[in-house]
C-alpha cells in the first residue's frame, strides 16, 4: 500500500478510535496483520472458551490458526466435515463463549459499527451473549455515515460474499443488490447498527491499516 494512504488510514482509524471511547468501545490500531494478532491473542486470556463468525479478514490475519493451536477451547462453527445441523449447534454455543470473534462490515468515521447478516449468529453474538467481543477491521472498512456504510456493504461486500458461498443472488449475478427475499440464498436479512457498548470493556474493535475483507 502507498505510504501516503497509509499515513491517511492512520489519521482515520486514530479520529474512529477517538469516537468509540465516546460509545465505551475500546479501540486499537494496528499496523499490519501480526500486530492484530498479537493484540487479539493479548485480549484473549489462556483457557477462555472462544468461538467466531463468518470473517474473511479472520481468516486472512491468521488468528484462528494461531488460538486452534494455543491454550484455548476453540469452538469452530466453521469447521470442515461439521454437518448443517452440528454447524448450527457450534453456532448456539458460541453465544455463551468467553470470547467471540468477528469482523464489521462498516465503521463510521463517528464510531458507529454497521453490520449485515444472513443467519443472524454473527450479529447475535456481537450483541449479546459472549462475555467479550473483538471485531478485527481493516481500514477499507472506514466509511463517512451509516448510509454510506450500509451502500458500501451491499456493493462491495455482499456480492462477493455471495459468490464465495455459492448464492443464487441478484448480486452475485449483476454486483448490485436487488433486495431479493429468497430462502437460503438472501444473505442481508438483518442489518444492525452498534452505537454503544452498555458492557464495561466487553467491545474491542481492532483497527489494521491494511486491505482486509470484504
Amino acid at each position: 500500500m502507498d505510504k501516503n494512504v497509509k499515513a491517511a488510514n492512520k489519521a482515520k482509524i486514530e479520529h474512529v478510535i477517538k469516537q468509540f471511547e465516546k460509545r465505551n468501545i475500546t479501540g486499537h490500531y494496528c499496523e499490519n496483520s501480526e500486530e492484530a494478532v498479537k493484540k487479539i491473542t493479548e485480549l484473549i486470556p489462556e483457557g477462555s472458551c472462544v468461538s467466531w463468525g463468518g470473517s474473511m479478514t479472520l481468516g486472512q490475519i491468521g488468528i484462528k490458526e494461531a488460538l486452534i493451536s494455543g491454550n484455548y477451547v476453540v469452538n469452530d462453527p466453521m469447521a470442515a466435515g461439521l454437518k448443517p445441523e452440528e454447524a448450527m449447534e457450534a453456532r448456539r454455543k458460541a453465544l455463551t463463549s468467553d470470547v467471540f470473534l468477528a469482523s464489521a462490515n462498516a465503521v463510521t468515521m463517528d464510531g458507529e459499527i454497521v453490520n449485515i447478516d444472513g443467519t443472524g449468529n454473527r450479529v447475535a453474538a456481537i450483541v449479546f451473549g459472549p462475555k467479550r467481543v473483538i471485531l478485527a477491521v481493516g481500514a477499507n472498512k472506514l466509511v463517512l455515515s451509516e448510509k454510506d456504510a450500509v451502500d458500501r456493504i451491499k456493493s462491495d461486500a455482499c456480492p462477493p460474499n455471495c459468490i464465495r458461498l455459492g448464492k443464487q443472488t441478484p448480486c452475485a449475478l449483476t454486483g448490485k443488490c436487488g433486495n431479493c427475499l429468497s430462502r437460503g440464498n438472501t444473505v442481508c436479512c438483518h442489518t444492525v447498527t452498534t452505537r454503544f457498548s452498555s458492557i464495561d470493556d466487553r467491545l474491542h474493535v481492532v483497527l489494521i491499516n491494511d486491505i482486509l475483507g470484504y
